[in-house]
């Protein structure tokens, strides 16, 4: 069994609880402030042109990014050994802590195998030691059979447009929130707010996620 389904086998679920489904990167995690800091010590250039990973890394003087074979490989180095550098959303740490309080939080993240304990250790040290299910590919699926779990009302929260797409075709009774943590990055996100709500700053967001989850 794969570790990603041995994850959601093993998630286990309050029956009548709500239910808050997270993502990590760019939404508990500042990823492309700590990636950019990690491919500079390599000796590349992260600019933030796109809303993408490896399309905006570059090395120094040239005018083409990285092609994705060399992207990937930085992105895989990167989970062995450079996760620890990210640097935790600004208030996403007390606004899950005190939803907690009332409700199930479950951590569904795309992250390669290699870095589980990385990861791990990461939402540990910041305050953020809850379920984790270390998913591939689109989050409709797992995210659907999460809240199938519970009679309460559950969100999905992601940055990504794809995976909340993904999210309300599975699962279309589950709030939908989207959430990018980089002010760098909000401009260039793809949105869709007829949708999936747009939330970029976590005081706000607490709002709206217990306005859905308990009114």
């Amino acid at each position: 069994m794969e570790p990603r389904y041995s994850d959601l086998q093993a998630c286990a679920v309050s029956p009548t609880s709500p239910l808050v489904i997270v993502d990590v990167d760019e939404v508990l995690a500042q990823f492309m402030r700590g990636f950019g800091t990690f491919v500079e010590r390599h000796g590349f250039e992260l600019r933030v042109d796109r809303f993408a990973l490896f399309q905006n890394i570059y090395r120094p003087g040239e005018t083409e990014h990285i092609d994705l074979i060399a992207g990937k490989a930085l992105f895989d180095d990167f989970f062995r050994d450079g996760a620890d550098v990210l640097a935790p959303a600004e208030g996403a740490a007390d606004a899950l802590a005190d939803l907690s309080t009332r409700a199930e939080v479950v951590i569904l993240t795309n992250a390669p195998e290699h870095g589980r304990q990385a990861r791990i250790q990461w939402l540990k040290t910041h305050g953020f030691d809850y379920p984790l299910i270390i998913n591939s590919g689109l989050k409709g699926p797992p995210a659907a059979d999460l809240a199938g779990r519970t009679t309460g009302r559950a969100v999905f929260i992601d940055d990504l447009l794809p995976q909340l797409d993904s999210v309300a075709e599975k699962a279309p009774d589950v709030g939908r929130f989207q959430m990018v943590s980089d002010e760098r990055l909000r401009p260039l996100a793809p949105s869709a707010p007829d949708r999936h709500v747009r939330i970029d700053e976590w005081s706000r967001l607490k709002t709206a996620i217990e306005e859905r989850l308990f009114q």
